[in-house]
Order: structure tokens, then C-alpha cells, then sequence
């Protein structure tokens, strides 16, 4: 049924469903405006650090299966794979959406079939075929139908729910949901899906789809607030939290998560927000969570300057010098590059802006972020801390960190804070 595919949005999603549905012998075109990334990808290569994907890629455009582009082209299908970030009052910022709607729309045919990936607030869907026949009115769409009455663009939303890391297998591996603006999209979007989908495809309507990946990331997020909170009660209280977990997970029937310096990404520190912003006086517990997260990045500061206060409280650091902070991890999450609305990324400037001495530890980059381009920020690697630093705070739990403290404690200039 699909003989060519194109995928709107070359980044952290995009470009590994690109390259799925190319492995499985499907003519797929990658759109996207990097022409730093599409170049790259052109080569066989990858601009992105997901383990698998690099080989997939240059197979697929070897086998001329994969072809990124920096406008689309025609094609039978359209998976938009592009950001969905918030604005200053955490309202949902549909722009990058409506920018590649008008973009794909001219290359639109009778039949073709737009979905909808990228992890949006309940409406969205609906808002891009509104755009949709905006730019080309000529065609019958999901709204334009009665019931039964099939249209000319089939509309869906299907959200993507893989974890970083192992975004290759999960593509395969987890359950979808398909959710059609009508019942033609739906079975539509779901043969597309069927293509490189081993587990099941769950049909449900794009509103419900919608809420499916919302829904989720809430969740987490509120479990993740119970853990953060949890670490700070126990600071307090002089218990150590990792342990008091493990403990309380031996009940059979609790699950209590990991606390962390905050949390980050596009999915869980984005999309709790969207229901707040619909929802503001119902959502009381998911904006009390989305509170408690954000806050945790400020209590790890200022656990940090505790320590260098102790430190020069005890002659260790210098009155009217600058001191020197080893921040391990700038990812937000272990073992990926990705900043994306980094707790770890949000400590290290804020300790630059407050003029410390950093020395950004990240295997996973080659270069510091624009952000973090300053005269006192320097990208290095783990050895080189000692003994140039009078704090180190351990931030993301990457593999390169797992034994730190263990190493840490051989290092005879070092003071520790473990955020992890």
C-alpha cells in the first residue's frame, strides 16, 4: 500500500523511524531544514548519538531506501516527526507543526494519508488539517465527512513513546496507539505503522491519542516529584534517600523511582505542561509535580554552594577566589547526548552565570552548547578534574559515572555532591 514514505523532521524520533521503515525495503524520504543534517545523513552518517542507528542509516541511503531532503516531495504518506516546545507562559507553541504543514501541503495528492507523531496538546491534530485545507482547499478532509463518507487526505495522530538509548528496538517492539480523525485514517495510519510494528496497533480517535502521550508523561512525572521530594525530606532529615528507597521498594506493592537534579528531555518536562495549559484549574496535581521538578535543579545549586561555603569555612578554598565546580553530565539523561530541557544543562549555567570556575564533563558531546560558551565554562574529560576542582557534583547517572564516587574519594582535592 505504501511504496514511498516521507518523514518530516530528521531529529531524535524522526530519523530512526526513517530509518526503520527503510530497512524494511520502503522508499522513505527524510525532510529536514539542517542542511547540516541532511548533508550527513546523505553520507551515510548520523548528526544524532543513538546506539544501532548509525547502521541502520547507511545501509538504508547505500541501498537508496533512505534520501534526506531539505524540502518535501511527494509521497503516498507523511509522518511529521517535528518539535512541540512550550512558549514563556508554558503554553503549548504549535509553530514548528504549522510550518511544516504548509510546507508538505503543496506536495499533497488524493489518497495520502499526514500523521501527526510529534507530542502535542489535545487538538493539534485537528489543527493541522485545518491547516491542511487552508493551503489546499481542493480536497475533502476527516471534518469535511459525514459519517461513513470516506475523504480525500486521511488525518491521524500517532504518538511516539520510545526511550532514548533504545529508541531502535522500542520503534518495533511497543505497542502504538492509531488515532484517526475518522475511522478511514485510522486503518489507514495503521497499515503504514503494521510495516515496521511488531507488537499491536491500538486504534482509538486523535483526541484520545493525543491524551494517550500526555497521559504517560504526567504520570512519570508525578513519580519522579514524589522521588525528587523525597530526596530533599531526607537531606533534611539526615536519612539517606537511595537507601530509604531501596527499602520501601521491598514492599511488594511500591515502586518508588529514583530522585535526580530534575527532569529533562522533550517529553516529561514538556508535556505536563499542555494539560496545565487546558486545564489549569483541574490539573492540580500534575502542576504541583511540574513545580516540584523544576525545583529541584535550584535545591541542587544551592547544595553545591553549602558545600563551597563548608569548603572555605575550613581554609580549603581561598576567600576572593573564584571556585572551581566539576559538573559531571550535561545530558538529561544517562548515556545520551541529548540537552533537550537538561536539568544538568540548566545547573552548569546558572553556576557559570554566578562566575564559578566549570569544568563540564560529557562524553557523549564533542563541543559545549552555544549556551555554554563562556570563559569559564570548559568542555573536559573525567580524569582532568583532579585536582582542579573544589567541588564535584554528579549530575547525570551516565555509565562513565557509575562507579565516580568510588573514584572521587581517591581524589585527595575533591569535595563531592551526588545529585544522581
Amino acid at each position: 500500500m505504501f511504496n514511498k514514505i516521507s518523514v518530516v523532521g530528521l531529529g531524535y524520533i524522526g530519523l530512526p523511524t526513517a530509518a526503520v521503515i527503510a530497512s524494511k525495503g520502503v522508499e522513505v524520504i527524510g525532510v529536514d531544514v539542517s542542511e547540516h543534517a541532511v548533508n550527513t545523513i546523505n553520507e551515510g552518517r548520523i548528526h544524532i548519538v543513538e546506539p544501532g542507528l548509525e547502521d541502520l542509516v547507511k545501509t538504508a541511503v547505500k541501498d537508496g531506501h533512505l534520501k534526506a531532503v531539505l524540502q518535501p516531495e511527494p509521497a503516498q504518506a507523511f509522518v511529521m516527526a517535528v518539535p512541540t516546545p512550550f512558549k514563556e507562559n508554558y503554553e503549548p507553541d504549535l509553530g514548528y507543526i504549522e510550518k511544516a504543514t504548509k510546507a508538505l501541503a503543496p506536495q499533497l495528492e488524493k489518497g495520502n494519508l499526514v500523521i501527526l507523531e510529534s507530542t502535542s496538546p489535545v487538538g493539534a491534530t485537528e489543527q493541522m488539517a485545518a491547516w491542511l485545507k487552508e493551503a489546499r482547499p481542493e480536497f475533502k478532509y476527516p471534518q469535511d465527512c459525514a459519517e461513513g463518507e470516506e475523504p480525500d487526505i486521511y488525518v491521524a495522530h500517532c504518538p511516539e513513546r520510545v526511550l532514548p538509548g533504545q529508541v531502535i528496538r522500542e520503534l518495533e517492539e511497543n505497542d502504538r496507539i492509531i488515532g484517526g480523525m475518522d475511522k478511514f485514517s485510522t486503518e489507514k495510519a495503521t497499515a503504514l505503522y503494521k510495516i515496521f510494528v511488531k507488537a499491536e496497533c491500538v486504534a482509538t480517535n486523535a483526541r484520545t491519542a493525543e491524551m494517550s502521550k500526555l497521559t504517560e508523561n504526567a504520570s512519570r512525572d508525578v513519580q519522579i516529584a514524589f522521588a525528587n521530594e523525597l530526596s530533599i525530606i531526607c537531606q533534611k532529615q539526615g536519612i539517606d534517600v537511595w537507601e530509604l528507597i531501596e527499602l520501601a521498594n521491598r514492599h511488594p506493592r511500591v515502586n518508588i523511582l529514583q530522585p535526580g537534579a530534575g527532569v529533562g528531555g522533550h517529553c516529561i518536562a514538556v508535556d505536563p505542561w499542555f494539560i496545565v495549559s487546558q486545564n489549569p484549574e483541574e490539573a492540580q496535581l500534575i502542576h504541583q509535580a511540574r513545580k516540584t521538578n523544576d525545583f529541584k535543579p535550584e535545591w541542587v545549586i544551592q547544595q553545591i554552594e553549602n558545600k563551597i561555603e563548608n569548603l572555605k569555612a575550613q581554609g580549603k578554598i581561598k576567600e576572593g577566589k573564584a571556585p572551581t565546580i566539576a559538573c559531571l553530565g550535561l545530558a538529561f539523561k544517562p548515556d545520551i547526548d541529548d540537552l533537550r530541557e537538561s536539568p544538568a544543562l540548566d545547573i552548569t549555567k546558572k553556576l557559570a552565570a554566578k562566575g564559578y570556575n566549570i569544568l563540564a564533563v560529557e562524553p557523549n558531546v564533542e563541543e559545549l552548547p552555544a549556551s555554554l560558551n563562556s570563559d569559564n565554562v570548559e568542555l573536559v574529560e573525567l580524569a582532568k578534574i583532579q585536582p582542579a576542582a573544589d567541588v564535584t557534583a554528579v549530575l547525570v547517572k551516565h555509565k562513565e559515572f557509575v562507579e565516580v564516587g568510588r573514584q572521587l574519594q581517591e581524589f585527595d582535592a575533591l569535595d563531592f555532591v551526588n545529585s544522581i
